[in-house]
């Protein structure tokens, strides 16, 4: 499931822990800020003036998916699913308000927005290390399909 780094395994598993903590807490701050300091109206409005497409969709789309995206990482419930849709979202930021302003974030530049995209696509490829809440919910599914699969292989090897 995960590659081979060189690292102890529970090595790996606190790193991707850490990472999806810090990930995690910057994507619930942004939506955090869009849904209570802006609130969604506000949010949408923002979008509409910049330019952003169905931004009475983009807008809840946006706040909802880092709040509870954000919340899923740390968690580590849900990795892939969580991490393709706030990648998608930092994408779309990043190409239709970002890409323009540059390169750095003080500059109204992608840097931020690319980085975090890397961020969540790396987690939604690698999954969230054993220290999550989706090992602890998978793991057994996953062990029945091995189960099943090593007995396939041996059923053709014997055939």
């Amino acid at each position: 499931m995960y590659a081979t780094t060189g690292l102890p395994v529970l090595v790996r598993d606190a790193i991707m822990l850490i990472a999806r903590i810090g990930l995690g807490a910057i994507f619930i701050a942004h939506g955090w800020q869009k849904f209570s300091e802006w609130t969604v109206a506000g949010t949408t409005q923002s979008f509409h003036q910049m330019g952003v497409p169905a931004s009475e969709v983009s807008a809840p789309f946006s706040t909802y998916v880092e709040l509870i995206g954000g919340a899923l990482l740390i968690l580590g419930a849900l990795t892939p699913l969580a991490g393709l849709l706030l990648a998608i979202n930092m994408i779309g930021a990043m190409v239709l308000v970002h890409l323009d302003a540059g390169v750095f974030v003080d500059q109204g530049g992608w840097e931020l927005v690319a980085a975090l995209a890397a961020g969540s696509l790396l987690l939604a490829a690698a999954g969230p290390g054993r220290l999550s809440l989706d090992q602890l919910i998978f793991r057994g599914r996953k062990t029945g399909r091995r189960k099943r699969a090593r007995a396939a292989s041996r059923a053709a090897a014997d055939a």
